[in-house]
């Protein structure tokens, strides 16, 4: 099973709030409370339905580079996902690529109500706290949250390596994607790809959209960033991209 971690629903990395830049990590963990029974086969937590894999090492990776505050999960996505809105059919999944999640099966409202409580609305408190501290110090963040896809998707490869995931705010994404593509390594970069942006009630949509925070989705291949390697030369290669934008006259 995942090892142990903080009783704690979120992990807090401390940053400057004055750097313009907040960073969030919805699916860091798979880790599953000992009092939550989800009934699923030890197997699928060290898989992309229990957590972004090496999403999470990206997130503080970068934090460090670039002296910003994140905020990451310390609970699995199929407890609930913090990156859906209270009335997603998939806050709460009963099924996830395969794999039945019994616990979820017959969940009632008032069990949905439990996990909110417990664990999504402390994620949402944490999120509205880094952003006031912006605000406080004069700067208003942009918001970047970090996530992991799949080299296959029913058996077909993605061609991707990275991809910017936006909605009607291009003003992070645009230069990103531009960015990014630029690379020396020929990246195959998707634009919304290999999802589409702008889900309601997501973690863009509460946080940035709503408060007109500029704003992107990261979502970089699984295979890519697995190990502490790979994920350092993803953070770098964001800290490069991320200075100029937030920073221009610097």
């Amino acid at each position: 099973m995942p090892a142990p971690q903080p009783p704690h629903p979120v992990e807090t990395v401390p940053g400057d709030p004055a750097c313009g830049l907040l960073l969030i990590c919805d699916h860091a963990s798979n880790f599953v409370p000992e009092d939550i029974g989800l009934g699923v086969a030890e197997a699928e937590f060290a898989r992309h339905i229990a957590y972004d894999i090496g999403a999470a090492g990206v997130t503080r990776a970068l934090a460090r580079h670039l002296g910003a505050p994140a905020i990451l999960t310390c609970f699995s996505r199929l407890i609930i996902d913090p990156n859906r809105g209270r009335a997603d059919p998939t806050l709460v999944m009963r099924l996830s690529d395969g794999a039945v999640v019994p616990g979820n099966a017959r969940i009632d409202e008032a069990g949905k109500a439990e996990r909110i409580a417990r664990f999504y609305e402390p994620f949402d408190r944490a999120i509205d706290a880094a952003v006031a501290a912006g605000e406080a110090a004069g700067a208003p963040p942009a918001i970047v949250t970090i996530h992991s896809f799949t080299p296959y998707w029913r058996g077909v490869a993605r061609p991707w390596q990275v991809g910017i995931l936006w909605d009607r705010d291009d003003r992070l994404s645009a230069p990103l994607i531009v960015g990014l593509r630029a690379d020396p390594a020929g990246l195959t970069v998707g634009d919304n790809e290999p999802y589409g942006g702008g889900l309601p009630g997501d973690t863009i949509d509460r946080h940035a959209t709503a408060r007109g925070l500029p704003n992107a989705l990261v979502e970089i291949r699984q295979d890519l960033i697995a190990g502490e390697g790979g994920q350092a030369e993803w953070a770098e290669r964001f800290a490069k991209l991320l200075r100029p934008i937030l920073r221009p006259a610097a």
